[in-house]
């Protein structure tokens, strides 16, 4: 009985969502065909890349590929392998910011796939906003990625990916098919 028990342990749990079609699928999607200019690096269990809104400077997101509903959707051992890129990336963008910590949240309800944000936090913030959640930020006042006003946080944070041994080779660069089509 109790090897059954372990055996569970490393599939996925299914859940009652079903699979739609979301900004995350097509954002991996794009990712994969270098048409997705965010793209930072392509790490083992995804893809990081920065957020449309930088509230804050460096404002991250780790996309799983292949996309799945939730973390509880993974088995064990790829929700370890998600979950430690995760970190990693963490790890990489305050060494890349000098950021004072990263808040990690893993939410889904607006877009029901998984998805990973990874935020720095600056000792420089407002002082109403330092101590707050991110959300506490007016997101529509944040300021929009560019890809050539992050072209040298993007380089930075892939050395440190590269450095700790978490990037992987990818097909083309960040964003090098922006507007052409599908393959």
């Amino acid at each position: 009985m109790a090897f059954c028990a372990a055996a569970r342990e490393n599939e996925p749990m299914k859940t009652q969502d079903t699979e739609v079609e979301t900004v995350i699928h097509r954002r991996v999607a794009a990712a994969r065909d270098g048409r997705e200019p965010a793209v930072i690096a392509r790490l083992g269990s995804g893809w990081a890349l920065f957020a449309q809104q930088q509230f804050v400077r460096g404002y991250c997101l780790l996309l799983p590929d292949p996309v799945v509903p939730q973390l509880n959707d993974l088995s064990a051992e790829a929700r370890s392998h998600y979950l430690q890129d995760m970190a990693r990336l963490g790890d990489a963008v305050l060494r890349a910011t000098n950021a004072v910590r990263i808040n990690y949240a893993i939410l889904g309800n607006q877009e029901p796939a998984l998805h990973a944000h990874v935020m720095p936090r600056f000792a420089d913030e407002a002082d109403e906003l330092r101590t707050q959640h991110p959300w506490a930020y007016d997101w529509l006042a944040a300021t929009p990625y560019e890809p050539a006003a992050f072209e040298e946080l993007a380089e930075a944070i892939r050395r440190e990916l590269t450095r700790m041994g978490v990037s992987r080779p990818m097909r083309y660069a960040p964003g090098e098919r922006v507007g052409q089509p599908v393959t």
